[in-house]
């Protein structure tokens, strides 16, 4: 498989590789493709991800890149909001200990660079990759950060500068026996499975829940399982759920809405998306996980998400999508991002617009597959 751009030149003996990325769960998975052309292209070098505990709990003792997970402090910019209060010397001493590993080669795939360059090149690695804005500080090589690109196009775009053509366009995560073994135990066998999960980070990005209570009603009342998931306040939207399906329901179909939410470990919730027919669920973290473990999903996106994170395939994964483009509230132009257009202060959904009746007939269309065998890529 070629580079995303024309490749430019491999750096000569390159044996420590490290590879900055903090954020979300979506976050992580969306730099799996590049640290697997990195290990592909640098066959003898061990790549290192700077990374959060949620991507050590995901990733430690997994096949394949990142060979190693190493924790970082908060960070201003890097991991937590720039004007947050953070001990500077604990950050002092994790570059210590970091330039002591003498990188040959150090990755920044953490958005603009106006924060994570300057700490990318205080590990004093001997050279230095990654992306930049006008204002952050330039790299040996370098690429515009753009913001409409796709976020696994732009990192596999990045280790292209280190001469790392793609092995992989998406992330692939191995699962456990163990993690099949709970999944199956959640899941159970004698129903098809629906997984759904109905949070996300920024509530814009929620489908409504009373839209999630129909679909899993007419699931239900069809004899499929459906398992809600989720941590945090996952947990009250499921509650809802559960709540809102459940008065229309007989016993028989009402026990087959199941409620994990707040039960899971993150290795737990990979043996069960591995497991189960088909996930349901919003642009979320959890949902890039259940297509890197190999799941059929149908995902709720605004569509300037889906150019940033939406799946590539439409064989195993579905997309719904809203064109809004304005705040329903105050009709704030909400195309523009980042630094150019400060967002709105209002929480409502953006995608409340996508249709039950179109969401659930992607999942029907895709757990006919799976139930059938069927596999399309």
């Amino acid at each position: 498989m070629s580079a995303i751009a024309p490749p430019a030149p491999r750096f000569d003996d390159v044996r420590k590789i490290a590879v900055l990325r903090a954020g979300g769960l979506g976050d992580v998975l969306f730099a799996l493709p590049a640290m697997q052309a990195l290990a592909s292209a640098y066959p003898d070098a061990e790549v290192t991800l700077l990374g959060t505990r949620l991507a050590k709990e995901l990733l430690e003792d997994r096949p394949g890149a990142p060979h190693r997970v190493v924790v970082l402090p908060p960070v201003p910019g890097v991991g937590v909001d720039p004007d947050t209060a953070v001990d500077v010397g604990e950050v002092e001493r994790f570059l210590e200990a970091q330039r002591a590993e003498r990188y040959d080669l150090a990755v920044q795939v953490h958005g603009g660079g106006r924060y994570s360059n300057p700490f990318l090149l205080a590990l004093g690695a001997r050279h230095t990759i990654g992306t930049r804005t006008s204002d952050a500080a330039p790299l040996e090589r370098d690429l515009e950060y753009v913001y409409y690109q796709h976020e696994m196009l732009r990192a596999l775009e990045v280790v292209g500068l280190a001469g790392a053509p793609a092995v992989a366009l998406e992330p692939e995560l191995g699962v456990s026996e163990d993690e099949l073994a709970r999944g199956r135990a959640v899941c159970g066998a004698d129903a098809p499975t629906v997984v759904v999960h109905p949070g996300a980070t920024d509530p814009r990005r929620r489908w409504p829940t009373e839209h999630f209570g129909e679909v899993a009603a007419l699931l239900a009342g069809r004899g499929v399982r459906v398992v809600l998931v989720g941590e945090g306040e996952d947990a009250a939207l499921a509650a809802d759920i559960i709540r809102l399906t459940g008065q229309d329901l007989d016993d028989a179909a009402r026990r087959l809405l199941v409620d994990c939410s707040a039960q899971l470990t993150l290795s737990e919730l990979a043996g069960v998306f591995a497991s189960c027919d088909v996930v349901l669920g919003n642009d979320s973290g959890p949902r890039h996980l259940a297509l890197a473990v190999g799941a059929r999903t149908v995902g709720i996106f605004w569509f300037g998400n889906l150019i940033n994170a939406g799946p590539l395939g439409r064989g195993r994964h579905r997309a719904l999508l809203s064109w809004v483009t304005a705040c329903p509230v105050c009709g704030r132009d909400a195309t523009q991002v980042g630094w150019t257009a400060p967002r709105c202060e209002h929480d409502v959904s953006f995608v409340a617009d996508v249709a039950v009746e179109e969401v659930l007939a992607e999942v029907l269309s895709l757990l006919g597959a799976a139930r059938s065998g069927r596999r399309s890529d």
